[in-house]
């Protein structure tokens, strides 16, 4: 490992269990209307050329609790985005995050979006055609905390966007894992075992080509963000935590440079 490996590396085991020693205000919580929950969130922030990292919603009938789009919000981002402007050069609103619909045209102006728990996931017929001219014109959208029994869901509302889309297992020679850090070999461990047991990346292609450009990256039985959201309580050993990073850097990364 040559030397500028081995710093990043050391930077991330140090963040992964500092990323929460700053107090950062809280802005999940809210309330019901309509029988559905709501929660507050501080506004959007501003487009200026920085990267912002953009958490999709979609509806969700709760009386109690986060709904599940809202999963790890907002603290696995601000945790996430630490990491991401330590290591990088990447210029990012580090204590601050938006949160979309699937219709909003602002979206249009990041080019990575990111959804966690698909299986509740339900799009409007306006923003079935919404998401599909976003991944066209260069998006790039990355779902996680994603359990087993959420893929037929998943699947459902894709296939509303790409009725042709068809799914392409990763393996670890995919340049995705070597874009920045180099993953040799895909964590054996997950946050929680009602993930599954076989842990897959799963890509969707422009024109179901391999060789063209990547729009849609899953992390099948995978949560990367429940590792963000707790690399500061000593949950979870280092190495899970350091993998979760990793990998979510690098998935970002990839979407931002291609």
């Amino acid at each position: 490992m040559n030397s500028r490996k081995l710093l990043r590396l050391t930077v991330i085991v140090g963040l992964a269990l500092m990323a929460g020693v700053t107090a950062l205000a809280q802005r999940g919580g809210g309330g019901g209307f309509g029988g559905f929950f709501q929660p507050t969130y501080t506004p959007n922030v501003r487009y200026d050329g920085q990267f912002v990292f953009v958490r999709m919603s979609y509806p969700f009938q709760s009386r109690r609790g986060d709904p599940p789009w809202a999963h790890d919000y907002p603290v696995g981002e601000e945790h996430f985005l630490k990491i991401l402007t330590y290591v990088s050069n990447i210029r990012a609103h580090v204590e601050a995050s938006s949160v979309m619909a699937f219709d909003d045209p602002e979206m249009f102006k990041f080019p990575v979006v990111y959804l966690v728990e698909p299986g509740f996931w339900w799009l409007s017929d306006t923003e079935v055609v919404a998401l599909r001219a976003y991944l066209r014109k260069g998006g790039f959208m990355i779902v996680d905390d994603f359990p087993m029994r959420a893929w037929p869901n998943f699947d459902l509302q894709m296939s509303r966007v790409f009725p042709e889309g068809q799914w392409h297992d990763l393996d670890i020679d995919h340049p995705m894992f070597h874009t920045f850090f180099e993953i040799t070999e895909f964590p054996a461990f997950t946050a929680y075992p009602g993930l599954g047991p076989t842990p897959t990346f799963r890509a969707l292609y422009e024109d179901n080509d391999p060789s063209k450009r990547m729009m849609v990256v899953a992390n099948y039985q995978h949560d990367l963000s429940e590792f963000w959201e707790s690399s500061d309580e000593g949950r979870y050993v280092v190495e899970a935590t350091n993998d979760a990073y990793k990998i979510g850097v690098n998935q970002f990364i990839y979407g931002l440079t291609r």
